[in-house]
């Protein structure tokens, strides 16, 4: 089995190109705003109830495809590389795969935060992502974040894991997937 996780700054195409490399693939894609803007219907994000429900649906779903024959998924999230958690949840995530002894792909996207305030605008991000919808709030919580947390690693940070980081300011999603083929060999 093949698992790719695209992970990157907020608006920075992780869904976009994860829509390309699924279409090069036939791999699944769960996207994070999947579960996030389901959850969202009931509780407000970052509570306790929505982080809890958030992590039980991802974490079902995640049991079930490691039972299944899906020869490849693709999940994308938001990575906050100074925070121990995200890493551990990396963790967590490839451990519900152990079974099917997966090859473990991480894809980290970094693009310039102009190039993400637009991204953060487009009609494909609006249209599966309810709660950027509205994009005042949405740009103020993205260079918040920005602030707040390190969403790209470091020159030889994580070395114990192949990371493919693709600076993708100025590529279009199907260029970034291509490459993704290509460097991991997914033909």
């Amino acid at each position: 089995m093949d698992l790719i996780i695209i992970c990157g700054p907020p608006a920075s195409g992780k869904m976009t190109v994860g829509q390309a490399l699924q279409k090069r693939t036939g791999f699944k894609l769960f996207y994070n705003h999947l579960s996030l803007e389901l959850v969202n219907q009931f509780f407000d994000f970052g509570t306790p109830n929505f982080n809890n429900l958030d992590r039980k649906i991802r974490f079902d779903i995640f049991h079930e495809i490691s039972k299944s024959e899906i020869a490849g998924l693709i999940f994308t999230l938001v990575w906050a590389f100074d925070l121990e958690e995200d890493a551990k949840y990396i963790e967590d995530i490839i451990a519900v795969f152990k079974d099917r002894n997966p090859k473990v792909r991480i894809v980290e996207l970094a693009c310039d935060q102009t190039e993400r305030l637009k991204r953060n605008r487009t009609e494909n991000r609006l249209k599966h992502k309810p709660s950027k919808r509205d994009i005042e709030f949405s740009d103020q919580l993205l260079r918040k974040e920005d602030e707040l947390y390190r969403m790209n690693s470091l020159e030889g940070e994580y070395s114990e894991k192949e990371i493919l980081k693709i600076k993708n300011t100025d590529k279009s999603a199907d260029e970034v997937a291509k490459l993704i083929v290509n460097y991991f060999d997914l033909r």
